[in-house]
């Protein structure tokens, strides 16, 4: 469990640091960012996982996201996790949308990923792990929220793992990969023919099946270059099925860049602080 502190920056009275450590879940090591607010210094405080999307690294959302500032006010800590394993011996493939910076949040068990793309145990298992030994952090108060393929692992494993996380937003999120040609690629390359298998993945599913016990916050762009991908209507549709609370707001004008993200972050900030600090 031991880190290798890479850098470290005062930003809004707290730190947003960067850290490498040595995966178990991923056989590689990996990089990661926690940002502490001056609260922290005071004793445990909650935390917001921000999981990225296609192509990011930590870096994206803790440089483009204006995060920081919100969750100083608020007393929050922020964990930024990278989006794939990296390195000499990973898989790769000449796609932007598979491989390197698209692991999907799936564990692989299909050739040549599985050695290494084991992203659900490392977001869900490891890496939480990994923050409550290394930083003063409240482990009985954690949100989840992301952007895009991150918004999509923000909603599998919020709904898969209640007991994990007390409040889930997402930014125009994979909602329907299944149904996609974000999702069916990359979940038949990593987990197999058997479409049974990646069910437990879509988010439009999951919450048909089971919701989330809390409300719901999603932000979506009516100008967003990838909405044929995205499917935002299957997630719509089975929330207001399942008669799910929570907001589904398409907001207009918006596209799928960190524009969109850094102009609705301080309302998903609060929207999870209002839920870890109660």
């Amino acid at each position: 469990m031991s880190l290798e502190t890479l850098s470290e920056n005062r930003a809004f009275g707290g730190v947003q640091g960067v850290y490498r450590h040595a995966s178990t879940a991923t056989g590689t090591d990996m990089v990661f960012a926690v940002y502490l607010p001056p609260a922290a210094e005071l004793g445990p405080v909650p935390v917001l996982w921000y999981l990225s999307g296609l192509t990011c690294t930590h870096e994206n959302a803790m440089t483009k996201a204006g995060a920081q500032a919100h969750a100083a006010e608020a007393g929050i800590a922020l964990v930024f996790p990278d989006t794939s394993p990296r390195g000499e011996g990973v898989a790769d493939d000449e796609a932007y949308d598979l491989g390197k910076g698209a692991g999907f949040y799936v564990n692989a068990t299909e050739e040549p990923w599985a050695p290494h793309y084991q992203m659900w145990d490392y977001i869900a298992d490891e890496l939480p792990r990994v923050v409550s030994i290394n930083f003063p952090v409240d482990e009985e108060a954690q949100g989840v929220t992301g952007h895009s393929m991150g918004g999509h692992g923000a909603l599998t494993l919020a709904m898969s793992l209640p007991e994990r996380f007390r409040s889930v937003s997402a930014f125009a999120p994979i909602a329907n990969p299944t149904r996609s040609d974000w999702g069916r690629k990359q979940l038949g390359a990593y987990l197999g023919a058997d479409e049974s298998l990646w069910l437990p993945h879509d988010s439009s599913l999951l919450m048909a099946e089971q919701g989330f016990d809390g409300e719901v916050l999603i932000d979506q762009g009516s100008e967003d270059q990838f909405l044929d991908k995205l499917m935002p209507e299957a997630l719509a549709q089975a929330m207001m099925a399942r008669r799910q609370p929570g907001m589904f707001r398409m907001q207009p004008g918006y596209d799928h860049s960190y524009f969109f993200v850094s102009t609705f972050m301080a309302d998903h900030v609060w929207w999870h602080a209002e839920r870890l600090l109660d």
